[in-house]
């Protein structure tokens, strides 16, 4: 579907009081930012319609940007459960979203996002701010962060799919600690390997 001369990538950070949202066009050595904004929504509206907000919003970016594809940051979460599941909800949206309009989803992981980014699946938010602006040609990181890190995501999956072989994960499962997703295998090495820890799919 790639009909503008490389692939068109919609980044999504999922949140529920702010998703951030980022599309770039490839290829990966030459990426474009196309257009950037932060989803938000209110701690007073009811859940089902703050979902539909993103939802709604996602819609309308899908339709305007159509994008080839649209990527998704996975996280591994601690024990705020109830932020796991705000933000699992959201991203639940943003599949939604994707499937209504017949678009492929993957999903990758932050260190996946830090690596392919910077080069270091170490690296803080402010290291991977300042390499989005690099490869983007930007004059500052838009904000806020949640902005820059869906960028990031659109810029990861332009790096791996310009790679012959390289691994892009579909969205299903958790992440394995510091690796990618899988299936209900992962879900069982990242409780027994971090007992200490609760996964949850989706960021």
């Amino acid at each position: 579907m790639a009909t503008r001369g490389g692939v068109r990538v919609l980044g999504v950070d999922p949140g529920l009081t702010r998703c951030g949202v980022g599309v770039v066009d490839g290829p990966a050595s030459r990426p474009r930012m196309v257009a950037h904004a932060c989803l938000r929504t209110t701690t007073d509206t009811p859940l089902e319609q703050r979902l539909l907000q993103v939802h709604d919003a996602l819609v309308a970016l899908v339709e305007e940007h159509r994008p080839d594809v649209v990527a998704v940051e996975r996280v591994l979460f601690g024990v705020n459960v109830r932020t796991a599941m705000a933000t699992g909800q959201a991203a639940g949206a943003a599949l939604l979203a994707a499937a209504r309009a017949g678009v492929p989803v993957v999903a990758y992981s932050p260190n996946d996002v830090k690596l392919s980014v910077t080069g270091d699946g170490g690296a803080d938010k402010d290291g991977v701010a300042r390499m989005v602006v690099a490869q983007l040609g930007l004059a500052e990181a838009p904000r806020p962060v949640d902005v820059t890190d869906a960028l990031a995501v659109a810029i990861t999956h332009l790096a791996r799919a310009g790679v012959p072989g390289a691994p892009t994960a579909p969205f299903a499962g958790p992440d394995r600690p510091g690796g990618r997703g899988g299936g209900a295998a992962d879900w069982e090495s990242a409780i027994a390997a971090n007992p200490h820890l609760r996964t949850v799919g989706g960021t």
